[in-house]
């Protein structure tokens, strides 16, 4: 019989080129005999350049789209052309899986525009895992092909598909456990999954974790590991903070409040179902594997140092009605129904007698079409480009050196955490002034 399951996840920087997947497959041999689930992201920057095709598409570009797509297209091959020899069957396996993108591109614009992201995002993923699928099965270490849209069934909601777990369990334990009966790992993608008429979904930007986690939960692994260009979890983004330091246990509800306040490191809903069956989550880095990293496990808070996590392109939006009424409960009841609807992520919010202010994530045009969906009855005062930063276990010196050259617009404390909306103080000279 064999090994409990585990399961790998590697992300776009560890795809990024030729020498990074043999990175990754020198990493696998170290697992040979284990029992692999091992998800993949698309490779690099791949997610940013298709979410350009679409736009372009979306505005009736059709010559820019399909060159958008063809250059996405040579950087795979070119890649390929360094782990494969000329004529190797993955080459038709990665056309094939463009024409999927292609056809898209063959129809004009859909109305609904999250539909059309995700038919055609979802290439980056599948060409990604049959990359890397190939190239380990070149490197002697068996692998068989998942397509993740058989197992991760979601609801009707495209670019952030909610997972429907009874059937998506039930479709897994008709497929992946003979899978893994078999010699070798067994390879599927991050981020996508699909609706009862087999439609492509996404589980939100950065997915791929979450994926994972899916996978983990269904299998029943022993543990699951993220694969970083970082040590591990640090106590703030070292692309901003300078000084900062690597933590090496974690309970999951302090995961769980870091990734949802802006920590980059995991994506916010992977800790939950590894929770929900005590999995821990292991950190690790695939320029170090030799590296501890940072172990994510079990409920009993540990003495933390200040954490610091900054979400950016938020939006403030301040809420009051247009008859002069306060804002009460059964206003509340129905902004947020409006805040589901869009699919809107709340930060922070606070509420007065004349107003309710609402800071939430600034993605794509949801905040537009919730100011557009309430104004019958509501105004809104609108401020952009703002940071959200918060602090867990924070010191007062570690605030006011945060604050630094900002404005506060929002702030609220409790007990071992404290948020700011924030915005830069902006710099006037004498001659501007």
């Amino acid at each position: 019989m064999k090994q409990p399951v585990k399961v790998f996840k590697f992300g776009g920087a560890s795809l990024k080129d030729a020498d990074s997947v043999k990175n990754v497959a020198s990493i696998l041999e170290r697992f040979r005999q284990e029992n692999l689930i091992i998800i993949v992201s698309a490779m690099g920057k791949t997610t940013n350049a298709l979410e350009k095709v679409v736009a372009a598409h979306n505005d009736g570009d059709t010559h820019s789209a399909r060159q958008l797509l063809y250059d996405i297209k040579a950087m795979h091959y070119h890649l390929m052309d360094a782990l494969f020899d000329p004529g190797d069957e993955v080459y038709a396996l990665v056309n094939d899986t463009f024409v999927e993108s292609e056809w898209v591109l063959d129809e004009p614009p859909h109305g609904n525009y999250d539909f059309m992201y995700d038919q055609i995002v979802c290439v980056g993923e599948l060409v990604s895992s049959r990359i890397v699928a190939a190239y380990l099965n070149r490197r002697g270490l068996p692998v068989q092909w998942l397509d993740a849209r058989d197992i991760v069934l979601t609801d009707n909601i495209y670019r952030e598909g909610w997972v429907q777990w009874s059937q998506t369990q039930e479709r897994y334990d008709r497929k992946v456990p003979a899978m893994l009966e078999q010699p070798g790992f067994v390879l599927t993608q991050g981020f996508i999954g699909s609706t009862t008429e087999n439609f492509t979904t996404t589980l939100g930007r950065e997915g791929s974790d979450y994926t994972a986690a899916i996978f983990s939960y269904l299998s029943n692994a022993e543990s699951m590991t993220i694969w970083k260009d970082v040590p591990g979890v640090l106590t703030a983004d070292p692309r901003i903070f300078e000084n900062v330091s690597k933590l090496d246990r974690l309970s999951y509800k302090e995961a769980i409040e870091m990734t949802y306040y802006g920590a980059s490191v995991i994506h916010p809903k992977t800790i939950k179902p590894l929770q929900n069956k005590s999995i821990p989550l292991y950190v690790k880095s695939f320029i170090n594997p030799d590296g501890e990293g940072t172990l994510i496990f079990g409920d009993a808070d540990e003495a933390y140092p200040p954490i610091v996590t900054v979400e950016r392109n938020q939006a403030l939006m301040q809420i009051s009605t247009r008859d002069f009424s306060f804002v009460a409960e059964h206003h509340i009841s129905r902004l947020f129904n409006w805040i589901a609807d869009n699919r809107l992520q709340v930060n922070m919010m606070q509420n007065s007698a004349i107003s309710f202010s609402v800071c939430v994530n600034d993605t794509d045009d949801k905040v537009m079409r919730f100011i557009k969906a309430i104004d019958d009855d509501f105004k809104v005062i609108l401020d952009r480009g703002l940071q959200l930063i918060t602090v867990r276990h924070y010191t007062e010196s570690v605030i006011q050196n945060l604050l630094n050259g900002k404005i506060v617009l929002l702030e609220e404390r409790s007990k071992g955490m404290a948020q700011m909306v924030v915005k830069d103080v902006p710099v006037i000279s004498w001659k501007q002034a």
